[in-house]
């Protein structure tokens, strides 16, 4: 398998932070991680929420999201990929600069 891409990291963090994920798969994302500071960010910050909603009581625990906080989590994500291909140099058209 190739190493992941940051999408692929994306879809596959919660299985990784509860290591629920194969061990080939985590070494993967692991070096994958090691070496892209936006995913670094992105995964520090996913634990350190996680943390903090281990500490909630369950009546504290907010609803489930509603369809504007996802599009709001879809947008980050996809600012969050435009800045990191803006960094590696990609283009729209996929050339680089």
């Amino acid at each position: 398998m190739t190493k992941p891409e940051c999408k692929e990291i994306f879809e596959k963090l919660s299985e990784y932070l509860d290591r629920q994920l194969p061990p080939d798969m985590c070494d993967q994302i692991d070096a994958h991680i090691g070496a892209c500071p936006p995913c670094v960010q992105f995964v520090e910050s996913l634990r350190k929420t996680m943390e903090l909603c281990k500490d909630l009581k369950e009546e504290e625990k907010p609803a489930p999201l509603r369809h504007h906080a996802l599009s709001n989590l879809r947008s980050a994500y996809q600012k969050f990929s435009r800045e990191r291909n803006a960094e590696k140099g990609v283009l729209k058209n996929g050339s680089e600069a």
